[in-house]
């Protein structure tokens, strides 16, 4: 069994708990994660009247983005678009409270970091298969930096998803590892640990992937991506990006320094069919362009000719 695959015969045991304004849905993992705290999925659903979209959105790492990324959650339920925010494993309440969010992504090991992102995108599939079980709509993904990583890894893998939008994201591990703010500890785990492929320094990342990265054009599968070695291959979004057969919205900030421009151009170059929209901001300071990018990616989701306009009335 690939590793984003799993059982989707297995129950849900779906828990639901009204709000004011959304409802806080839970329901089983189809893996063992490494903490119980992440032994459940967590969403929170924002259903729209008379919608015309599901929309599954998929937040950043840390804990700090989810408050203020809801916004795009209810935003969007305004809109006619039922939004299924989902909590991502080893985040908020599915993480000790001592957690700052996301530890377990942190590790110098490719290995253990393949199943924290598979984890990640199981949890995304195991949303679409909760979302079917009361719509027919067309589903769509959205996702925030590392957020839009998972969702890169689940467009090419699930073609259930009919369009993607991609925020402040990137690809290739190299220049999020050597050079995001927030991977200053791994660097300093990196020297002092090195992992099981020798990785010490930008220098051996860079030797351990150039002769791969050639490689990547030349995959016919998905299934290829795991024979590539070092496994960092299998959760870059560089290696999912050409089965991401869907339309997809691209926004860059300009001067983003946590997923530098680097990065973002590497997986906007591999993605087959890519709009992007450059704005003049940074990472966190993409927040202040919220209600523009609420407007584009509206226009995306609900105007665009390639989306089936007779699945929407």
């Amino acid at each position: 069994m690939l590793p984003f695959e799993y059982d989707k015969h297995k129950a849900l045991n779906v828990q639901k708990k009204p709000f004011m304004n959304f409802n806080l849905v839970s329901f089983d993992t189809v893996y063992e994660p490494q903490i119980e705290e992440s032994k459940r999925v967590y969403v929170y659903e924002f259903l729209a009247d008379e919608p015309k979209l599901d929309l599954i959105f998929v937040h950043g790492i840390g804990n700090r983005n989810i408050s203020y990324l809801l916004w795009f959650a209810e935003s969007f339920k305004k809109h006619r678009v039922n939004t299924y925010f989902v909590i991502l494993p080893y985040h908020w309440f599915r993480a000790p409270n001592s957690w700052r969010g996301g530890e377990s992504f942190f590790s110098t090991s490719p290995k253990q970091c393949r199943t924290m992102f598979h984890q990640s995108v199981k949890d995304v599939r195991r949303t679409l298969d909760y979302v079917e079980e009361t719509s027919h709509l067309p589903k769509a993904i959205m996702g925030f930096s590392f957020g839009g990583m998972i969702a890169t890894m689940a467009l090419a893998i699930d073609e259930r998803l009919k369009k993607g939008i991609l925020a402040f994201t990137g690809g290739d591990w190299r220049w999020i590892n050597w050079y995001a703010p927030h991977t200053e500890q791994l660097r300093k785990d990196y020297m002092e640990k090195s992992n099981e492929y020798g990785c010490r320094d930008e220098a051996t990342c860079v030797k351990n992937r150039s002769v791969v990265l050639e490689k990547l054009e030349q995959l016919e599968k998905i299934e290829d991506i795991f024979q590539l070695e070092p496994a960092c291959f299998h959760y870059d979004p560089l290696s999912y990006a050409k089965f991401v057969r869907q339309p997809v919205l691209f926004f860059k900030g300009l001067f983003d320094r946590v997923i530098i421009s680097k990065s973002s151009r590497a997986l906007i170059e591999r993605l087959p069919d890519v709009h992007k929209v450059s704005l003049p901001c940074g990472h966190r300071s993409s927040y202040l362009f919220r209600r523009l990018i609420l407007r584009r990616s509206l226009k995306f989701l609900l105007e665009d000719e390639k989306l089936d306009h007779r699945s929407l009335r």
